[in-house]
């Protein structure tokens, strides 16, 4: 993925997506939803983020979020992706999953391609970060949010 969409600058809003290997449709569950809502939730308490909108797809997720001072952006999104992806395999392998085998065979096969993952890979390496440096950026994906909401 192009360092081009990386958070270059800590403090700023930025919209960022996070999106799941072979887009695969997870976030249709309930279960997973939670995952992803409880750490948001924790991230605001204990991190420093600030979330000021998110829209959680079927495989992909959309937050406009910066980070309060003395936090980093880039750790939380590090500590967000670790985290989620450890808990998503964790519920597939012990709650009843109608797609089980397969989706661990996807998250597993991604994870050959990268030493730095042990066994599953459920998100695409790096996310997408548009820093929202003026009202006209930041208006514009709080609008592309918003209206994601609505499909």
């Amino acid at each position: 993925m192009s360092h081009q969409y990386r958070v270059k600058t800590q403090d700023q809003i930025h919209f960022i997506t996070f999106t799941i290997v072979d887009w695969v449709d997870i976030f249709i569950r309930p279960v997973y939803k939670k995952i992803i809502i409880d750490s948001l939730r924790y991230a605001q308490n204990h991190k420093g983020l600030d979330l000021y909108a998110w829209c959680l797809m079927t495989n992909h997720l959309h937050l406009l979020v910066s980070a309060r001072e003395r936090f980093l952006l880039s750790d939380f999104v590090r500590d967000f992706k670790k985290f989620t992806n450890k808990e998503i395999i964790k519920v597939i392998e012990t709650e009843h999953e109608s797609r089980r085998d397969w989706m661990l065979y996807r998250f597993s096969y991604h994870a050959k391609f990268n030493n730095r993952i042990k066994d599953y890979k459920v998100w695409k390496d790096g996310y997408h970060a548009i820093e929202c440096y003026n009202h006209s950026i930041l208006a514009q994906k709080l609008d592309y949010i918003h209206n994601k909401l609505k499909l």
